[in-house]
């Protein structure tokens, strides 16, 4: 492994001058960042007119809603319609004055059935019939008892020269009695409120575009010559000494058969300018301060990441040797720390590697490890010749009968662990545990010439241990222990089973399963080690061995001559 070199002092020079770069290039966005805080401001202030539109409108029509409401509510109670035929003002007046309780803005007056006023308040000139207010006995006179006659009064319901227009609301009473009308005063009033409200001057303007009405401080010069715009779109008017945003609009409610009423809206923006010049003021400060604070941040920053490289660049050099010592101390919330936690994590990797090593050559030869750790081994398989050993301990069951199972798993825990010992020393490698039983194979992954004579060497070394261990076992109290094992040697297909995410190595086939009757047939025929025909030709030469006898196993229809291990 070659350690990374790197060149700190290069790393913190070329740091620093991309800060000092990036310092400059913030300053020279200064007169960009003007030209952008300029639109945002007015397109903000632009938006506050529209809302303000769209919140009178609702409140319009919610107050005019309501006061049909009411007016029709007063209009169908027996007191107001038998006050009307009996033209008594006390008994139409109480239920005028419940109107005029629930909204004290309105005026409010009472017609018979021939359209003379019978009661009214809050008005101190009353119509004296329905014929004095414009449009009102002609169109009273197309109406049904749901409906509604809704009408703008250039000089109110009083008709009055100079006096406020007003919006008329009128109604008939039930059974024909008479009717209603009602009004509400468009003064300043009215729109002092409502701007208020809103946060904008409001102003009234008639047909021909001359002032009404409105606010105290609306711009009333501007209305002449300046176009306005409309709902969606403010205009920005200034005059003398500020700067408006207008809007007009016309309120379906406030279209007359006089003609058409609208509203100008006018919302103060003349402290834009000074808040830009002062924001861009406050940046330009704030961006020369930071230029300074990023240009020494950035040199300690520099100094940080480079003395952060020089430790993992320590360290390198001495995973380099083998050592495997963490990066300490790199704390800059960055891809650099990023790398210090990943070159800690392959430290860990590695020592967990060989703590896999070290776990792994519990269980095969440093050969075989070897084998499977360089990736060797495919899913599929390959086809060899090994030697297969099955041991198993005889009446089993019956000795688990007599032991809870703390105890059964620590008796079988100390006999695997005299018995995989031996099979690891003589190369062999354990395939798998089958309850009591093991399975073990010699030659494979890696096989070896003797690998049938290591097989058998371990069979009788495993007898000799099983002895000591059967002594141990009698000082405790615990019956000994009695075990067969079978050993054949054939051709199987050793590989890698099972699937990509979750592979078993083991070796399968006929010799597998002709090793597992081997070590079945042991009881049988009274012997401890059974060899097959194919096993002793092999290791003839090297064990003294005796003839058994030919047995049939499931699954073949040749039978196989047996063979015993003489000194076992």
């Amino acid at each position: 492994m070659q350690p990374f070199m790197f060149r700190l002092g290069t790393v913190r020079a070329k740091l620093t001058v991309l800060v000092a770069l990036s310092s400059l290039a913030t300053l020279a966005a200064l007169p960009v960042l003007s030209w952008v805080m300029h639109r945002q401001l007015l397109a903000q202030i632009s938006e506050r007119v529209p809302q303000a539109i769209r919140n009178f409108r609702l409140e319009l029509r919610q107050q005019q809603r309501s006061i049909s409401t009411s007016a029709r509510q007063a209009s169908r109670t027996r007191e107001l319609v038998d006050g009307l035929r009996l033209r008594d003002d006390a008994a139409v007046g109480t239920a005028l004055e419940a109107v005029i309780a629930a909204h004290p803005n309105v005026a409010i007056a009472a017609f018979d059935e021939l359209g003379d006023l019978v009661a009214a308040r809050g008005l101190d000139a009353p119509p004296a019939s329905t014929d004095e207010v414009p449009g009102l006995a002609e169109g009273l006179s197309n109406l049904d008892e749901m409906e509604d006659l809704r009408d703008v009064l250039v000089h109110g319901c009083e008709g009055q020269q100079g006096a406020p227009p007003a919006y008329m609301i009128a109604q008939r009473a039930r059974s024909d009695a008479g009717s209603l009308l009602a009004c509400i005063p468009i003064d300043h009033t009215y729109f002092d409120e409502a701007a208020t409200k809103l946060g904008v001057e409001i102003a009234l303007v008639d047909p021909s575009g001359k002032r009404i009405t409105g606010t105290a401080r609306f711009p009333t010069e501007l209305l002449q010559g300046a176009s306005i715009g409309d709902e969606t779109h403010p205009t920005i008017v200034e005059d003398a000494s500020s700067l408006w945003a207008l809007s007009r609009f016309a309120p379906r409610s406030l279209r007359g058969k006089a003609g058409d009423f609208s509203i100008v809206m006018a919302l103060d923006v003349s402290d834009v300018r000074k808040i830009v010049r002062q924001n861009l003021m406050l940046a330009a400060g704030v961006l020369t301060l930071a230029a300074l604070v990023s240009l020494i941040l950035g040199a300690r920053l520099a100094t940080t990441m480079s003395r952060a490289l020089s430790r993992v660049n320590v360290a390198l050099k001495q995973l380099e040797q083998q050592q495997y010592v963490h990066v300490e101390g790199v704390k800059t919330g960055d891809e650099l720390e990023d790398l210090a936690a990943g070159f800690n994590s392959m430290v860990d990797g590695l020592k967990e590697r060989d703590k896999l090593r070290s776990t792994f050559g519990k269980y095969m030869t440093e050969s075989v490890l070897e084998h499977l750790l360089a990736g060797k081994v495919q899913l599929g398989g390959e086809t060899l010749t090994v030697s297969i050993l099955f041991c198993d301990i005889r009446s089993f069951t019956t000795i688990s009968e007599k032991m809870n199972a703390h105890e059964l798993v620590g008796l079988l825990n100390e006999y695997f662990t005299e018995m995989v010992a031996i099979i690891l020393d003589e190369g062999g490698v354990v395939d798998k545990y089958i309850g009591d039983a093991i399975m073990a194979v010699f030659g494979a992954p890696v096989p070896r010439p003797d690998d049938a004579v290591r097989a058998v060497r371990a069979a009788i070394r495993m007898r000799a241990a099983l002895e000591r261990f059967n002594e141990r076992l009698a000082e405790r109290g615990i019956p000994a222990l009695k075990t067969g094992v079978g050993i054949h040697t054939g051709e199987v297909v050793a590989g890698n089973i099972g699937s990509e995410a979750r592979m078993e190595y083991t070796v399968i086939g006929d010799a597998v399963n002709l090793a597992s009757r081997l070590e079945s047939a042991t009881k049988e025929l009274g012997v401890s080690v059974l060899l097959s025909e194919d096993t002793h030709r092999l290791v003839s030469d090297r064990f003294n061995t005796r003839p058994v006898s030919e047995i049939t196993v499931k699954g073949r229809v040749q039978p196989v001559m047996t063979y015993a291990v003489a000194n076992v």
